[in-house]
């Protein structure tokens, strides 16, 4: 039986987030009304995933719901957590993946929690020493520039950037189809001779792969769109992360500043408030859904905190989209290819 053939399962965890059980629960819901390829499972509360089902009048198959009674919430510690709570529904659903009797799990719960659970119990794909998180960011071109890694891991050696390089060449020609995934290393300049040890090595490993590495970039050609992917250790890449993520809500406090000076000002802020809004629609994280864990052997994938059903949704979506596309397959090949220096 081919993937294609049957439905992909996919484990929501209903506690994961602000606003639970029901975002979650609208989102994996409304999944499947928009694609009936997807079978979604109900982690958590099952009698206050059952109230929601109820108070919305929701239809819902009641044996999808899966019993977790515990919670790790945003406070816990993600490695403590796992070890404590065993009847959480981050722990039971990454165990349910790696148990093959599921073949996605989604959470906008504790982010560590979720990237602890994934490498420990779902576990690495062979020949990735480290997991990691892309961002995407809109450019000037209209393409997506995405930054390996942004927070799974704080620091980084020279071979897990290559690795990050290589995840993020395959996750682009496998989902985003582009044939020939252009790869830069971010750096203080554009010039071999600038960087650290660590930029200096990865420079190196780079130019020796068969990656369609085109040299160092800087911070300002992220979002320039001359090059598909980006590579830098993740302390810096969540600063980037961080940034852009803070930068929408400037522009509009701005924008509210600038309209309270007088009724002729509010007036031009009113005219231009729907441009605003359309022109940087692309860079709103709900439209995206959540973040793969790329390098574990399953599909993870993890979500904002405060993810919307629409987010929701669209995570679910994204990992149904993984597994028809057979990307953890694809990732095992892959690095076969391009790790062979």
């Amino acid at each position: 039986m081919s993937l294609t053939d049957r439905k992909c399962k996919i484990i929501v965890d209903a506690m994961g987030g602000d606003f639970v059980p029901i975002n979650p629960t609208l989102g994996a819901i409304n999944a499947v009304k928009e694609n009936n390829s997807i079978e979604v499972f109900l982690i958590g509360d099952s009698e206050k995933i059952n109230n929601i089902l109820v108070e919305n009048n929701l239809e819902f198959n009641s044996s999808n719901i899966i019993s977790a009674t515990e919670v790790i919430d945003m406070h816990d510690s993600p490695t403590d957590a796992l070890k404590k709570k065993k009847d959480s529904s981050i722990v039971k659903g990454a165990q349910l993946v790696k148990e093959l009797k599921a073949d996605a799990f989604v959470s906008a719960g504790n982010t560590g929690a979720m990237m602890a659970a994934s490498t420990l119990l779902i576990g690495r794909i062979p020949g990735f020493g480290r997991p990691t998180i892309g961002a995407q960011f809109p450019t000037e071109t209209k393409k997506v520039c995405t930054v390996y890694d942004v927070g799974a891991s704080v620091d980084s050696k020279p071979i897990h950037l290559l690795e990050y390089a290589i995840m993020g060449t395959i996750y682009a020609k496998v989902i985003d189809g582009i044939k020939n995934p252009t790869v830069g290393l971010l750096s203080v300049g554009e010039e071999e001779s600038k960087g650290n040890s660590v930029t200096f090595e990865t420079l190196d490993l780079l130019k020796n792969s068969k990656l369609n590495f085109v040299g160092n970039v800087e911070g300002r050609d992220i979002l320039k769109g001359n090059v598909d992917i980006i590579v830098c250790d993740g302390f810096t890449g969540n600063i980037i992360l961080k940034f852009g993520e803070s930068f929408i809500n400037f522009l509009k406090t701005r924008i509210r500043s600038y309209a309270d000076e007088g009724i002729l000002n509010k007036i031009k802020a009113l005219i231009t408030k729907n441009v605003f809004k359309d022109s940087l629609k692309d860079m709103d994280y709900q439209s995206h859904g959540g973040v793969p864990l790329l390098g574990v052997n399953g599909i993870s994938i993890i979500g904002h905190g405060s993810s919307s059903p629409l987010a929701m949704k669209n995570m679910v979506l994204k990992a149904n989209d993984m597994f028809q596309k057979d990307l953890i397959k694809k990732l095992k090949e892959g690095r076969e290819y391009y790790g062979n220096l």
